[in-house]
């Protein structure tokens, strides 16, 4: 996962004290869920559990600072994307690489172990993902008869599975597995002239 600067207004050595406690967090929720404590995160920081509260006085403030950071790398991710001025398929699979991309921090947001802004994650996850399939679903390559919010989630469900099992796929494979998968399930029937 690779961890935008928390808190631009730290000096660099905080930042990336910061940012290593915001990477081993967002590892060990993951893994481990709402049962990863902070004790877990320091050891996977690789710092004293004193110094992840000098940075997060609070497991809740740790959480608020993961929600923050995985929207911002999701929707910094997906507006590079560009997803809406491809054709739908290759816009499916580019959302799918930029969320698989941000990793655990995409993982942990997704089972709602992180309780982001709802209106943040609408303007820059959920509400571009839903655009990219009611396009699709104008033209007829996606289904019309889901309610694109469905689909957007599926993606997402989708995305999060297959990261989260076992064995893992190199990072295209693991693309490709989940573009494919999503897209057969969600394509438009194409119905012959007969």
């Amino acid at each position: 996962m690779e961890a935008s600067q928390p808190a631009a207004g730290r000096p660099a050595l905080q930042q990336r004290v910061a940012a290593a406690i915001l990477e081993a967090a967002a590892s060990v929720l993951a893994a481990h869920g709402e049962r990863g404590s902070m004790t877990d995160v320091a050891e996977a920081a690789g710092v004293a559990r004193a110094t992840v509260y000098r940075y997060f006085p609070s497991r809740q403030s740790l959480l608020e600072e993961l929600a923050a950071l995985a929207v911002r790398s999701a929707g910094e991710r997906l507006a590079s994307a560009r997803i809406e001025q491809v054709p739908v398929g290759e816009g499916l699979t580019r959302a799918v690489r930029a969320l698989v991309d941000v990793g655990d921090l995409f993982t942990v947001l997704a089972r709602e172990q992180l309780r982001a802004p709802p209106t943040e994650l609408e303007r820059h996850v959920r509400g571009p993902l839903r655009r990219l399939m009611e396009r699709g679903q104008e033209s007829g390559e996606i289904r019309s008869d889901i309610p694109s919010t469905w689909l957007a989630a599926s993606m997402v469900g989708t995305i999060v599975s297959i990261l989260s099992s076992s064995p893992t796929l190199g990072r295209e494979d693991t693309v490709a597995a989940i573009a494919g998968l999503f897209a057969n399930g969600a394509r438009g029937e194409h119905r012959s002239a007969a």
